[in-house]
């Protein structure tokens, strides 16, 4: 039998770090990840059109640090950063009820053709607008594939084209290295809300290898200070950046 495993959790202690850092006392705990889990389901929520790819989340005893990757940064700023401040106040009033100060930070998706969440969020609006989905899939794989990856695939399963029979379709294109920890792989799932009912969309996109931590919200750094550790890489979050072997 397939075992299946979602490829970013596989990866994540080999090349991929966790996108929430913070540690809590037992008693802590529960009311930590609760908060966690309200942030994440609010900003994803709230910020449905500014393409979100990732929200990480850290922690310190007197302050909450969110950052926000998104493809569409003046739509979660806002004019004048008034749509900034406005998420700031809700998470700290409504949330974390005054006990923490919170801290937003935004970083724009460089190549939001190679984000398989963005993708799959484009794939799932263009659905709804009830465009046929085998037209959708072969777009959206020529897209991803002329913006340099070196490998992708799309499954949709659900009631396609509004049949009464649902059933499941995949199409690929170049490589697709799921078994090798140092591939990096992007993964996302998406779903559509049609007239028929759901339809699932699964993306996966190969970018090569990746030697090293490859962390989507590092802030670049100038090479004569850096100190010396090892190589991050990601192909959005970091303009012109290369691959590096240690």
């Amino acid at each position: 039998m397939g075992h299946k495993v979602h490829p970013k959790i596989h990866r994540t202690p080999v090349i991929f770090p966790w996108d929430s850092r913070w540690f809590a006392k037992k008693e802590q705990l529960p009311n930590f990840l609760r908060q966690e889990v309200l942030i994440r389901s609010f900003l994803e929520k709230k910020l449905k059109e500014a393409s979100l790819d990732a929200i990480s989340i850290e922690r310190t005893p007197k302050e909450l640090s969110v950052t926000i990757l998104a493809g569409k940064p003046g739509v979660v700023i806002g004019r004048g950063g008034q749509g900034l401040e406005e998420l700031r106040k809700y998470i700290e009033r409504k949330i974390l009820q005054y006990k923490t100060k919170v801290k937003l930070h935004i970083q724009p998706v460089n190549q939001p053709a190679l984000s398989a969440k963005i993708v799959a969020q484009n794939m799932a609006q263009e659905i709804e607008k009830r465009l046929p989905f085998r037209r959708v899939m072969k777009q959206t794989i020529e897209k991803v594939m002329a913006a340099g990856a070196q490998g992708i695939k799309v499954s949709m399963a659900g009631r396609l084209n509004g049949v009464e029979i649902a059933r499941r379709e995949k199409l690929a294109a170049g490589k697709m290295s799921l078994i090798t920890l140092r591939s990096n792989v992007d993964y996302a799932l998406a779903e559509a809300h049609t007239m028929q009912g759901k339809i699932g969309i699964k993306v996966w996109i190969y970018s090569g290898e990746v030697f090293g931590y490859k962390d989507k919200f590092e802030k670049k750094e100038d090479e004569a200070e850096a100190p010396q550790r090892r190589t991050s890489f990601h192909p959005r979050a970091a303009a012109g950046s290369k691959l590096k072997n240690n």
